[in-house]
């Protein structure tokens, strides 16, 4: 067992050491500040691709699979260049919106009401994305806008979530870091991995987890990081961001999620199984 761990700790230091030179000297990062005029709202967008990749889609021999992150609550979208970066080593046209603005009313909870009452919430957020879709169809035709990856962490995991529900013709993986709020999507057509926490202070709502049963029929995988709710961002400490982002990449390269961690059906696959 000491053994196994040594060997997966050496793996995650391999796996942060390639994803840093890969961020600093092949990819891209650029800022879009787009503006849809029709709900007069500005939408801030962090830009990582490959410059190799993007070289290629360029000129015609290569479609870049697309990633939309979406931040959570009070955490900016500049504060997930770890996932950004494990995605457009990949080969990922990465956008991270920036879904909330000073000026949008704070988040509320109202116990009772379908997702505690923030389904305006989700719909304000599903228009970014699709307005953000538009935009950059208009700025690199070579991308695959068809079969998306949604990400978020928190808010932005159950933006994602809602997203998929909404529309499963363009979404073929969600990865969200401890969504509270929406149900999983059960679809033998979208892949899901999920990060979850182990923070006392931010408890999933009843029925947004899957059964162990359903996650392994539909090759959901969830992975208990132990770690804390605010931690599944850039805050987090290097331990925790760099097993996630092995876990992530490994995701990425499986052609059937359920290959990297199957579900146990005798057991829950969850910190806490009362939350569900």
């Amino acid at each position: 067992m000491k053994r196994a761990l040594a060997i997966l700790a050496f793996l995650c230091v391999l796996a942060a050491g390639e994803y840093f030179a890969v961020s600093k000297f092949a990819i891209r990062h650029e800022t879009l500040n787009l503006f849809d005029a029709a709900r007069q709202r500005p939408i801030a967008v962090s830009i990582a691709v490959r410059r190799d990749y993007e070289t290629k889609a360029n000129l015609g021999f290569w479609r870049l699979p697309l990633a939309i992150i979406s931040n959570g609550n009070t955490v900016k979208n500049t504060e997930y260049s770890f996932l950004a970066n494990v995605l457009a080593a990949r080969g990922y046209l990465v956008a991270s919106i920036q879904q909330d603005l000073p000026s949008d009313p704070p988040l509320m909870t109202v116990v009772g009401e379908p997702y505690v009452g923030r389904r305006e919430v989700y719909m304000r957020c599903e228009a970014n994305i699709i307005f953000v879709l538009r935009q950059l169809k208009k700025m690199q035709e070579n991308a695959d806008y068809d079969h998306i990856t949604l990400v978020g962490h928190s808010n932005g995991g159950d933006v994602s979530m809602y997203v998929a529900k909404q529309h499963p013709e363009l979404v073929a993986k969600v990865v969200t870091l401890d969504n509270l709020r929406v149900p999983f999507v059960i679809s033998e057509h979208v892949k899901i991995l999920s990060f979850r926490s182990q923070d006392p202070h931010f408890k999933t709502d009843p029925g947004v987890l899957p059964t162990p049963e359903q996650a392994k029929s539909r090759g959901i995988d969830i992975v208990n990081t132990g770690a804390q709710h605010t931690e599944l961002s850039d805050r987090g400490p290097d331990s925790v961001k760099e097993k996630i982002q092995a876990t992530l990449d490994q995701f990425l390269r499986s052609s059937a999620s359920s290959a990297l961690a199957p579900a146990e059906t005798t057991s829950p696959m969850i910190m806490n199984p009362a939350d569900y």
